[in-house]
This record gives structure tokens, C-alpha cells and sequence, in this order.
């Protein structure tokens, strides 16, 4: 029987294990596995929490994004009612019975409310009067929302000018308030286009106290007109004058005639208002300026 040789390019198993203990090569099956320094170290607690951290962020993203797709129903939204429901809500609403109480106040209600606006205008429209450096008979009426009415008897009209010094138009104004009775200009310093002058002057003449300024003085209650067509038909060139004229001098020239009621006497004189109705009484009309001395004596 023939001998066959071992080839040369089969390696002998002893001499495979051989080598492989002095290579360092340890099989798993053939022997235990002892921890070394080429080994990988085993997982820390810093990688261990990094890992739960980027799966929980993961969890949290997509948490977000499904809310986002997703409707949100929450306790906020009113659940829709059925037809009956409906039905018997209104029918709930038609048989309500009425309340006396309630139609009681509010009936109270709308008049305190109407009465407050009635006072409030009258308020804005003396606020307005003061404002403007007079309170005009006119102011009132618009408040009022109705037309001034007429003085009866005769009325002390007393003619003055811009140019008389502020002190003798403030003591004019004291008597005249004192007399009931009206005070009249030409004009308006500056022109009829400039009402800022006028507006200072007469605030000036009229305020309580001379030191006061502002809209919140205390003024005279005196009629300020500013009427021309008077001056002309008591032919009045010079100042002060004093004349009673009948019905209301203070009427706008709409609502007045050309041959409206005259005065019958016309005096002049920088003298006192008592002076004058005294002068005008000498002149035969003591009726017409009686009930004007009264009220200046009885101040």
C-alpha cells in the first residue's frame, strides 16, 4: 500500500495551534475571555444618559408634530344642541312672563339718562359761554334747544366801545348786571372777521375777579351784543349812552324789523349808570327806567 506524504501547503494541526498560542490568537470556545487593554471599555453612565435623552427629545418631536395634525378638542367648545333642544329653548323664551319690576325700571332708567344729558348739555354749552369770554343769552337757548324768550317792559341798553379804558367798562358791567340790562358795541376790534379780540375784551370786562384767566372764571351775567343796525337807529356817534329800548335789543337780525321799538330818550355822559337812568326819568321817562332804578337801588 502506498505511503502518501503529508503536502506542504496542508499545515499540521499541532502546529496550527502551536502557532496560534504564540500569535496571541484565543479561540471563544477553547478558553475564557479575560478583560485586557486593547479591550472596549463597557458603556458609562454620561452615554447612557445621552442615549435616553435624544430617544425622550425624539418622543417630544413627534408629540408636537401629531398635535399640530392633529384637532385639539377641549372643555372650552359648547356641544352642538339638537333640534329639540332648540325647540325647546325658544319655546322657553316665547312663554317667559313679563315683570312689571323690570319695565318699571327700566323706564327710571331711560329718564334718569335723558335728564343727565339735558344737564350735561347745558354744562358743555356754559362751559362753551365761558370759553368764549361772555355767556350769551343765545348759549343758554341752544342748550335749552328752544328760543330765547322776549324781555317785556323796557331794557337799559348802554352804547360802549373798545376804545373806552377796561377799568369804566368793568364798572359798567358791575351796574348794568346790577340793572338787568344789555351791552351793545359797533363793532369788534380788529374787524368782524377777528373774534379773538372781541372774545379777550369782553372776558376782561366781564370776570369777577381781574386776575382770573381761563375758560373756568367766574363771569358777569350780562348780555354782550355786538350790533351795529342798533347803533344806526338810535343815531348814536359817541359813547358811552345809555337809552331804554322796548321788547328785547338783543334779538338776532333775522328775527328783528327794520322799524323794530325805539328808545324815546337817548342820553350821553361818562357818568354812573344811575346818573343816566336819573337824566332820562328828567327827560319824561320815569316809567320806562323805574323797574331799572329799582333793581340798581335794591342790589
Amino acid at each position: 500500500m502506498p505511503i502518501r506524504r503529508p503536502s506542504a501547503d496542508r499545515p499540521r494541526p499541532l502546529a496550527l495551534i502551536a502557532l496560534a498560542g504564540c500569535a496571541g490568537i484565543i479561540f471563544p470556545a477553547a478558553a475564557q475571555i479575560t478583560p485586557g487593554t486593547d479591550d472596549p471599555p463597557p458603556p458609562s453612565a454620561r452615554s447612557k444618559i445621552e442615549r435616553e435623552g435624544d430617544a425622550a427629545m425624539d418622543r417630544l418631536r413627534g408629540a408636537i408634530s401629531r398635535r399640530k395634525v392633529e384637532p385639539v378638542h377641549g372643555p372650552s367648545e359648547l356641544p352642538e344642541p339638537t333640534e329639540a333642544e332648540r325647540r325647546r329653548a325658544f319655546e322657553a323664551l316665547r312663554g317667559h312672563s313679563k315683570s312689571p319690576a323690570m319695565e318699571s325700571r327700566a323706564r327710571d332708567a331711560l329718564k334718569a339718562g335723558k335728564d343727565r344729558f339735558a344737564a350735561e348739555r347745558e354744562a358743555m354749552a356754559k362751559r362753551l359761554g365761558q370759553a368764549l369770554g361772555l355767556e350769551a343769552p343765545d348759549m343758554k337757548a341752544i342748550a335749552d334747544a328752544g328760543p330765547a324768550q322776549a324781555t317785556k317792559g323796557w331794557v337799559p341798553v348802554l352804547f360802549v366801545s373798545s376804545s373806552m379804558p377796561t377799568a369804566t367798562l368793568r364798572t359798567y358791567a358791575a351796574q348794568i348786571e346790577k340793572a338787568r340790562g344789555v351791552i351793545a358795541f359797533r363793532g369788534m376790534p380788529g374787524g368782524m372777521t377777528k373774534v379773538a379780540p372781541m372774545a379777550k375784551l369782553t372776558a376782561e370786562m366781564l370776570r369777577l375777579d381781574p386776575g382770573c384767566e381761563g375758560p373756568a372764571c367766574v363771569m358777569r351775567d350780562i348780555q354782550v351784543i355786538v350790533d351795529p343796525l342798533v347803533f344806526r337807529q338810535h343815531g348814536v356817534a359817541r359813547v358811552p349812552a345809555l337809552a331804554m329800548i322796548p321788547g328785547d335789543p338783543a334779538l338776532p337780525y333775522c328775527e328783528r324789523e327794520e322799524e323794530s321799538p325805539r328808545a324815546v330818550h337817548v342820553v350821553y355822559g361818562d357818568a354812573a349808570l344811575s346818573g343816566l337812568l336819573e337824566e332820562i326819568a328828567r327827560l319824561g321817562g320815569k316809567e320806562e327806567v323805574r323797574d331799572a332804578q329799582s333793581r340798581l337801588e335794591g342790589w
